[in-house]
């Protein structure tokens, strides 16, 4: 299975899998900030290895990660549309179907 790391450019951040990403989502709803040892939990909910601290900062990062994207410092990306032609503006789009007859 592929592993990534949240913004794969930092150095020394251990790997994820998909799978452990996924476990690490659910276990930070079931530990509130009020649980006691709360960490420690998520590191034994997650498995492979992590550990509190692995997890703590992952739980950092993303928190960083997510306030680049609310301040506007990341890029929007550019996707394909289905038809190929790049970034068609959804307004573009949009009044493009509300033509057709279908």
């Amino acid at each position: 299975m592929a592993s990534f790391t949240i913004s794969s450019a930092r150095k020394g951040v251990c790997q994820w899998t998909p799978r452990q990403n996924k476990l690490f989502e659910e276990a930070l709803v079931v530990y509130s900030k009020d649980t006691p040892d709360k960490w420690h939990n998520i590191a034994h909910a997650v498995g492979g290895g992590k550990t509190a601290d692995d997890v703590k900062r992952y739980y950092e990062l993303l928190l960083e990660d997510l306030n680049q994207i609310e301040s506007g410092q990341v890029p929007f990306p550019v996707y394909m549309s289905s038809s190929g032609r790049g970034n068609v503006s959804m307004a573009y789009e949009e009044h493009r179907l509300k033509h057709l007859k279908l």
